[in-house]
């Protein structure tokens, strides 16, 4: 059984603002130590599917920098497969950026079919879930399906975000809408999807003819399967997923890493995660330090009287004496001076939150989360306070904040956008 797997990679994830402004989404770092594309990646080679397609678009440089040749997945291989990394680019016939998603494979046609796949597995890079996909494609293969897509149970109020199903007794596809306004069920799809190889290139090519359509499995291709009476199936999909789209979705997925016990078992050395790491020190915590249901990575030093609650310490994170954290996402190499307070904050990479400052709060009885964002190298002069739902922009410095009068950014505003 021939198995090949496309991973699309190539949004640009605007919902996750400043995290995605110099990186594509499924390069976002995730629960420390790893990358977002990490998790699909690893539910490939835990499944024995060693022959995967990434394709990129938007800002692949770090995500192209992570994933190099894939050794840390045993991806490293051109025998048997391993990994590719493919950009759009131009060539003999018409094309361009990908307009969607099945455009995208279309466009890699010729790498798809090298090595004669019998089925093909269409993934997206920035979902987080753990999944055996040598399952999933029995499934498959038992229903005789000409195209299998995977479903899980979403509270009602949230199914407009997803492609919503109806199904029969045998998991037979009988309807198929992409996004409703008004949701007739809650049984979405995943984004996930097995094809047989020649239904794959036939339905591929009848789209690209289509001069209505968007070119998009879940809105174009997945419904026209269904109008046509063909043998569309939906697995049924019990475990943790969860599409890190949204800045709140992204910060309850790490809140979710917390909860006793994890929605998400990392520990499971069944299923490993697999990632790409860097060489770094033993965390290092000093006298006094305070750490509650958190996760702190390699390289991270916690100093005298520093509390952290709930939180998610990156590598390389430094957290200054009687400093406090609570709630929030620290990525690597963040300095948290002295006396600071970050409470349900993201932070991204080797910013700095000055001494005594004061950013974001976690307001109760609040109808949002309200979580406030700094920008890649952004540092926050000593002694400001800003609110909660705050975007910083990326490699703001101190006389950046200087129009603000007493030292304080109010709740909801954007700075450097």
């Amino acid at each position: 059984m021939r198995v090949k797997a496309v991973i699309l990679a190539g949004g640009a994830g605007t919902r996750l603002t400043i995290l995605t402004q110099k990186r594509a989404k499924p390069a976002v770092p995730f629960a420390g130590k790893y990358r977002i594309i990490d998790f699909t990646l690893s539910n490939c080679v835990n499944s024995n599917i060693f022959d995967v397609l990434i394709l990129t678009q938007y800002r692949p440089h770090s995500l192209n920098d992570h994933i190099g040749r894939g050794r840390p997945w045993d991806l490293d291989r051109s025998f048997t497969g391993g990994v590719q990394i493919l950009q759009p680019f131009k060539g003999y016939y018409d094309t361009d950026w990908y307009a969607g998603t099945a455009d995208a494979v279309i466009q890699n046609l010729n790498f798809v079919r090298h090595g004669r796949p019998e089925y093909v597995l269409i993934l997206s890079g920035d979902h987080i879930y753990e999944m055996d996909y040598d399952v999933l494609i029995e499934f498959h293969r038992e229903k005789r399906a000409d195209a299998t897509v995977c479903t899980i149970r979403v509270p009602i109020e949230e199914a407009n975000r997803f492609g919503i199903l109806d199904v029969d007794d045998e998991y037979r596809v009988r309807d198929f809408v992409e996004k409703p306004a008004n949701p007739p069920g809650d049984l979405a799809s995943m984004g996930v999807y097995v094809f047989n190889y020649t239904v794959l290139e036939e339905m591929l090519r009848v789209d690209h003819e289509r001069k209505d359509s968007r070119h998009d499995f879940g809105t174009d291709i997945v419904p026209y399967m269904v109008e046509q009476n063909m043998d569309v199936f939906a697995y049924p999909y019990g475990g943790y997923w969860i599409d890190v789209g949204t800045i709140d979705a992204y910060w309850e997925a790490h809140m979710d890493l917390l909860n006793q016990p994890p929605s998400l078992n990392l520990n499971d050395r069944t299923w490993v995660i697999h990632t790409r790491s860097e060489e770094r020190p033993p965390v290092r915590i000093h006298c006094d330090a305070n750490i509650r249901d958190s996760l702190v990575s390699d390289g991270a030093v916690v100093a005298d009287g520093a509390i952290i609650e709930r939180s998610v310490i990156s590598p390389g994170v430094h957290v200054g004496p009687n400093a406090v954290i609570r709630e929030s996402i620290i990525l690597n190499d963040v300095y948290i001076e002295a006396g600071a307070v970050v409470e349900r904050c993201i932070l991204d990479k080797i910013s700095v939150i000055g001494t005594n400052s004061r950013i974001g709060r976690i307001a109760q009885g609040a109808t949002d989360l309200g979580i406030t964002c700094v920008g890649k190298n952004t540092q926050v002069p000593p002694g400001f306070t800003i609110g909660r739902n705050v975007v910083l922009g990326t490699d703001l410095h101190p006389e950046d904040f200087s129009s603000f009068e007493n030292q304080s950014v109010p709740d909801g505003k954007r700075v450097g956008l």
